[in-house]
């Protein structure tokens, strides 16, 4: 029986990495790079203990990988500029030394996570030829992932590069700090939550299966490509709260304020024709959650 191709994942206790890990199992040898062990470790999976924030030794990670997936992002993205450095060392210093160990050591495919919030915020649907946010009204977080962007993009003619927008991953287990949420928080608690307008942000935020079914559809293509990856149905603020209160039984509170929402939200025309069509609505993806 020939040897299972070997890949790395970053960020591996996070939402989408424990997931991703879970489903790449059956078919690869799977290396888990993680900022803590897990209180849970999965059988077969070789976890490898970094704090990429800090001094890290790239020389420890495997030499034989056939594709890296490099979820790994920054936890402080609202702490800048007091924990800046943090957030440079993990989204964009630790993604130049992958590319560097993966362009040495002969991997054939790198899979970036990026964000949707590279493009702003607006009145259409973005699709990946929309423009990016001039670097200077980005933000530095925001900045830090467009600049991984750029150093993986810059590898294309060594390897198979992948850059993937998320928008508004969720699922059960999510960091209570994230805005699906803090929006369940927030009906629970009949705490108001703020919209502008009278609808709020739409957005088509994407369930963490549908989220790793794209992921690993991108680890089996053969061209390198940028896509977004958000949910099938497009929602405001308004909606998803409301949705959030009948699947809890509770109504939500809300306070209004004068102007029109900015909306973020994905055109997922590429993603359904190459990767994965997302399949679960939010009515549903919210009750894994609850």
């Amino acid at each position: 029986m020939p040897d299972r191709k070997s890949i790395l994942v970053t960020g591996a206790n996070g939402l989408l990495g424990r997931a991703l890990v879970c489903a790449l199992l059956a078919d690869w040898e799977v290396h888990a790079l993680v900022h803590s062990p897990p209180a849970q470790t999965l059988a077969g999976v070789r976890y490898h203990v970094h704090d990429l924030g800090a001094p890290w030794a790239v020389e420890t990670l495997p030499h034989r990988l056939d594709t890296i997936v490099h979820l790994a992002q920054s936890s402080h993205f609202r702490d800048v500029p007091d924990k800046a450095l943090d957030v440079f060392h993990v989204n964009v210093a630790s993604t130049a030394r992958l590319l560097d160990h993966a362009y040495r050591s002969g991997v054939r495919k790198f899979v970036y996570a990026s964000s949707g919030g590279v493009y702003g915020a607006g009145s259409h649907a973005f699709n990946e030829n929309s423009p990016i946010v001039a670097p200077g009204q980005l933000g530095y977080y925001l900045g830090s992932k467009l600049c991984g962007e750029v150093l993986v993009q810059s590898y294309a003619a060594h390897m198979q590069v992948l850059v993937l927008r998320f928008f508004f991953v969720y699922g059960p287990g999510q960091n209570k700090g994230m805005l699906i949420p803090r929006l369940v928080d927030n009906v629970r608690s009949r705490k108001a939550i703020v919209l502008q307008g009278q609808e709020g942000i739409r957005i088509n935020p994407i369930h963490v299966d549908d989220a790793v079914a794209a992921v690993l559809a991108a680890t089996r293509t053969s061209e390198s490509a940028t896509y977004n990856i958000a949910g099938p149905s497009v929602l405001s603020l308004k909606e998803i709260a409301e949705t959030i209160g009948s699947a809890l039984a509770l109504e939500p509170c809300f306070s209004f304020v004068n102007g029109q929402a900015n909306d973020l939200n994905a055109d997922i025309r590429l993603m359904k024709e190459k990767l994965h069509a997302p399949r679960i609505e939010f009515i549903d993806g919210i009750t894994t959650m609850l």
